[in-house]
């Protein structure tokens, strides 16, 4: 569990749209303001990283990628006893549907084999530039535990997700180490830990931890987490939530404190709608009856997409059936220099102690907003 006190929550910011979930309401046009500066600052670091992306560094990460992705694959493959063929299948509006058109399902219409070149299946999803900021939403929990697997026994069935997450430094196209990233996001049927009354289901709550946690980046820059593929819920599309903090501090009792530490990226992955409807063919997610919403009407998959980041993650089939499980990968690119902690998309709902978890006790109404 992350160290995590009372005081530490009176120095957090704050804004409402963190308590708009779920059908999240916000500015369009503020939203339109900052996919503009996003581009402007898309474009300057493209041409600042253009003399590093190709280089000896770069590439040498590249080919340690591809081969750490192979082994992970391989290895979740035998443990799993799996035996069929692996398969690999494959974010403004229009930028969205360009990088959908793209398939990054590596699994594929043919199968592949040994005699499939790795980087073929495994090297996309390398190009080092900035990724976009988006919204913590408004179920970001400050002190979960430290953990790579975040399900747990309850609420947490599904398909199963190993996603690898490698944070290089847009500086520098060098992998950023001692990075704490958090992972969260709705179970098959949208309901979301670590808050009260989410979605008004009784099994969410304060104390509730189920698909929630914390990993620090080891020296390739990269965080392991074993999820499920989230299930939707009213007005977002499906999406799984990371935010990075840097110059972390890991206590003597191997807890981590991110008591004002600097917040290097927000940000949510999306999924392509082959692949969410593969998924959500299956128990549990055939049982949700919330309405769809797809990447296209998602306002916020469209902050996180631009013609320079790709906001979908590469995936691979772990067997021919999609209940097999799914392995996941991206790169993203972050300034370990700069610090998000004031950002209004910094929203933090709670915080999650020794004693178990707690809420800032904030509402729509308390700060003078319409309730809906």
């Amino acid at each position: 569990m992350v160290a995590f006190t009372k005081m530490a929550v009176a120095g957090l910011t704050l804004a409402i749209g963190a308590l708009a979930h779920p059908g999240e309401h916000h500015d369009h046009e503020a939203i339109r303001r900052d996919v503009e500066a996003r581009d402007l600052n898309a474009a300057i670091g493209a041409r600042a990283l253009a003399q590093c992306s190709g280089g000896a560094t770069a590439r040498r990460m590249k080919q340690r990628a591809v081969q750490r992705r192979a082994e992970k694959v391989k290895a979740l493959r035998e443990a799993r006893g799996i035996k069929a063929s692996p398969k690999k299948y494959r974010r403004d509006l229009a930028e969205l549907q360009e990088w959908e058109k793209v398939n990054h399902n590596k699994t594929g219409i043919d199968d592949y084999n040994a005699f499939t070149a790795l980087e073929t299946v495994f090297g996309a999803n390398t190009s080092c530039v900035q990724a976009p900021i988006d919204t913590a939403g408004p179920y970001y929990v400050v002190g979960e535990y430290f953990r790579s697997n975040v399900k747990e026994t309850e609420f947490s069935e599904g398909v199963d997700l190993f996603l690898e997450v490698q944070y290089v430094d847009v500086t520098s196209c060098a992998p950023v180490p001692d990075v704490a990233v958090d992972v969260w996001n709705a179970n098959a049927t949208g309901v979301y830990s670590g808050v009260e009354g989410s979605a008004g289901l009784v099994e969410a709550g304060l104390n509730t931890t189920f698909l929630r946690g914390i990993q620090v980046t080891d020296n390739e820059g990269v965080v392991s987490f074993e999820t499920i593929f989230p299930g939707h819920y009213a007005d977002r599309a499906t999406h799984t939530h990371l935010l990075a903090h840097t110059n972390t501090t890991i206590l003597p009792n191997g807890t981590i404190s991110l008591f004002n530490k600097p917040v290097a990226h927000i940000g949510q992955l999306f999924y392509p709608e082959d692949l969410r409807s593969a998924v959500e063919a299956t128990y549990p997610y055939n049982t949700n009856t919330i309405a769809v919403t797809t990447n296209d009407e998602d306002i916020w998959s469209v902050v996180q997409a631009d013609s320079s980041f790709d906001p979908f993650p590469q995936f691979v089939y772990l067997g021919d059936d999609v209940t097999d499980g799914l392995f996941a990968w991206i790169q993203i690119g972050i300034n370990a220099s700069v610090d998000y902690q004031t950002n209004e998309y910094y929203d933090v709902a709670g915080w999650y102690a020794e004693d178990g978890g707690h809420s800032t006790n904030l509402t729509l109404a308390s700060l003078g907003a319409p309730s809906s």
